[in-house]
């Protein structure tokens, strides 16, 4: 039996960059795990470290020895490696040579020549270095340093390394660092030396000297001390998951405190203050039951202060600053109202050969009044805060705070006295922000949020600039996708043909119109194909669906919802199949087509009972159709099978009396129609 020992690398280094940390944690463990793999090492676990100043892996039970492997070479075939009076050729005393034996010690018992070679397995230990150099040096990395007068490279400067095998250390040099068993502990607590004696104490040492070194036990100490701290100030935390990742991989020994801030500062909208106190100063901070920011918020320090009043003070005094900065550019941004920032905006460029950002501000304004008339909206208010919708972005506090476009607006135009709808709007154009974010609550938002999209699809497409590959600098996909998704979640109906033509004919001559709107509404609908496929939604519904030409992506969403319900019928595979046959049949017709079928000319009972089972299901499913029953429509259809595959099976298609003929394809093409008033069900076979 192999014999397995505990193995533990430790990187001692300068800080780290916190946001980084985790990823780098992870990809060391990740590239460790690839070379013990590789190196046929078996293990039973493995877990990181991470911690401001070190990067470690820890491997549970790894074997100490490679095992033996064996490996073969194939040569020639025997008949090739040996003439007719036996002796060897030029291939088969080649192989020998390039296998390093004598020709005797082949194996020849097969067809063809064959080498087997026992290779002994190597100790881990001679394997180890080279697996963990390996592995750092495979780090993602964007830009490395170097340090001193050598030429070694890494994310910071190296301080020290521990390597440990059992109890045994395994010597080695990574990185400038020579391999030992000494760590560090907390910079402030715990200065000097830990000696490590084995890698399952590396843990409980580093604890000892104030260091929590395991990542995923330091960010969830954090959590719940800081959760504990919000309850006894009658609050909740806000915990955004990045946040809670970069405290965690800024401090080795975490302690939470309570610091305040002075309560005018809540005057300002909490956003900013919130923005400011995450980004810029890494703090928690604290929300009443009602939501609203409480004049609180938590630090996390990195040292167990005998005066903790010290490091809160401290803090207190840093963020207060920031806040009055904030402040600042609040009661500027009030002395006048939002609506005069058109003014700046009318100088500043959205696209060079689109015009300025209040062209596109009208443009948004005329497009949402016409989108908001359709769903069901307030034109004068959608006209409004299509109007209002850039402005803020000329204001003092979005030139500070970038991340609040939108969310100042919303303060600004309720404090201008706007329409609650108007103002939600200037918030809401931008949403969704991302895949499966939060869809606009009002119907001017929704108007608003689709006309500013639109306008940049076309306007974009219009002057040629089509996203490729990844490259997508006006994140058009993203804006397809948010139409689609507005549409179709908040369930709004909206011709998007219609839309998009009014969006181009603002464009005017700065943009080349023609074919623009199918382009558009191309690009768009293709967004769903990917929508489909992650519901668990088969191509070729979306295509049978794509194959009529819907408008609007609500119809698209319902047929395809309709036509998904359909496959599962056990009709469903026959009557497909019959339109495609159909579809082929009717495509080869070199005549037109009759629009009307003559009963007179209907000579075979089959076709005859076809003709009143499509006239029936005409009159049944107009209606439904027409009210977008899609699926009651497709049910009503299924019942079509046996006349038509009694048509099918005996009846004669292509008649030789031409009018006979003419009159049984203008039947299927009444047939075929039917289903065309969904879908094109021909593509589902």
């Amino acid at each position: 039996m192999m014999l397995a020992l505990d193995f533990l690398v430790e990187l001692g280094t300068e800080e780290l960059p916190p946001k980084a940390l985790k990823r780098l944690a992870e990809a060391f463990l990740e590239g460790v795990e690839k070379g013990l793999n590789e190196a046929g090492l078996a293990y039973e676990s493995t877990r990181y470290y991470a911690a401001p100043r070190r990067l470690a892996v820890f491997v549970e039970q790894l074997a100490t020895q490679q095992p033996d492997r064996t490996s073969q070479m194939d040569g020639p075939p025997v008949k090739a490696a040996f003439d007719a009076e036996g002796q060897p050729t030029q291939a088969a005393l080649g192989f020998a040579r390039k296998c390093g034996v004598e020709l005797s010690e082949l194996d020849q018992s097969g067809p063809r020549l064959r080498h087997v070679q026992t290779i002994a397995g190597q100790p881990a230990a001679e394997l180890l270095p080279q697996i963990v150099d390996n592995a750092l040096a495979a780090l993602p990395i964007p830009k490395r340093m170097r340090w001193g007068a050598g030429k070694t490279e890494f994310v910071r400067p190296t301080q020290w390394l521990v390597m440990l095998q059992g109890d045994s250390m395994i010597p080695g040099e990574i990185l400038s660092q020579q391999a030992g068993r000494t760590s560090l502990g907390h910079r402030f607590h715990h200065p000097g030396e830990v000696r490590i004696s084995t890698p399952a104490s590396y843990a409980d040492a580093l604890r000892q000297a104030h260091v929590i070194a395991d990542f995923a036990e330091r960010r969830e100490l954090i959590r719940q001390r800081v959760e504990q701290l919000a309850a006894e100030q009658q609050g909740t935390a806000i915990i955004p998951d990045d946040l809670l990742d970069e405290v965690t991989a800024l401090v080795e020994w975490p302690v939470p405190l309570v610091c305040s801030f002075e309560e005018r500062f809540l005057d300002v909208p909490q956003e900013a203050l919130i923005s400011t106190m995450q980004d810029n100063q890494k703090y928690f901070c604290l929300l009443d039951a009602n939501g609203r920011l409480l004049p609180r918020f938590i630090t996390v320090a990195n040292i167990e202060s005998t005066d903790p009043a010290q490091i809160i003070a401290g803090n207190e005094k840093v963020v207060r600053p920031r806040l009055t900065d904030a402040e600042f550019f609040f009661q500027q941004d009030k002395k006048h109202p939002l609506e005069h920032n058109n003014q700046r905006l009318a100088s500043v460029v959205f696209q060079a050969q689109l015009g300025s950002v209040y062209d596109k501000a009208v443009r948004v304004s005329n497009l949402a009044a016409f989108i908001a008339e359709r769903i069901g909206g307030d034109p004068a208010n959608a006209t409004r805060a299509g109007l209002l919708s850039k402005c803020d972005l000329a204001s003092e506090m979005v030139g500070e705070f970038p991340e609040l476009q939108g969310i100042a607006g919303y303060y600004y135009a309720q404090h201008d006295g706007e329409a609650e709808d108007v103002a939600l709007a200037l918030n809401e154009q931008y949403m969704p922000r991302g895949a499966g974010a939060e869809l606009p609550s009002t119907l001017t938002g929704a108007a608003v949020a689709l006309a500013d999209k639109l306008d940049t699809l076309v306007g974009i497409f219009g002057i040629g600039m089509l996203p490729t590959g990844s490259k997508d600098p006006y994140a058009l996909r993203r804006a397809a996708l948010g139409v689609l998704r507005i549409l179709i979640e908040k369930r709004l109906e909206l011709d998007l043909h219609a839309a998009l033509q009014t969006a181009v004919n603002q464009y005017g001559a700065a943009v080349k119109g023609e074919g623009l709107v199918d382009q558009v509404q191309e690009f768009i609908f293709d967004r769903l194909r990917a929508r489909y496929e992650d519901e668990g939604i088969d191509v070729a519904v979306y295509q049978s669906v794509r194959a009529v030409h819907p408008h609007s992506p609500l119809d698209f969403d319902q047929r395809v919802q309709a036509v998904q319900a359909f496959r599962r019928l056990p009709e469903a595979e026959a009557l497909a199949a019959a339109n495609k046959r159909v579809s082929n049949i009717l495509a080869k017709s070199e005549d037109p087509v009759p629009e009307v079928i003559d009963p007179a000319l209907l000579n075979e009972a089959a076709e005859q009972t076809l003709a009143q089972a499509v006239q029936a299901a005409e009159s049944d499913v107009g209606p439904l159709a027409a009210d977008r029953q899609y699926q009651a429509s497709l049910e009503r259809l299924a019942s079509l099978r046996e006349p038509v595959d009694s048509f099918f099976d005996q009846v004669l298609v292509n008649a030789e009396d031409p009018q006979i003929k003419a009159n049984r394809y203008a039947l299927l093409a009444r047939l075929r129609g039917l289903f065309l008033g969904v879908a094109d069900i021909s593509l589902l076979g």
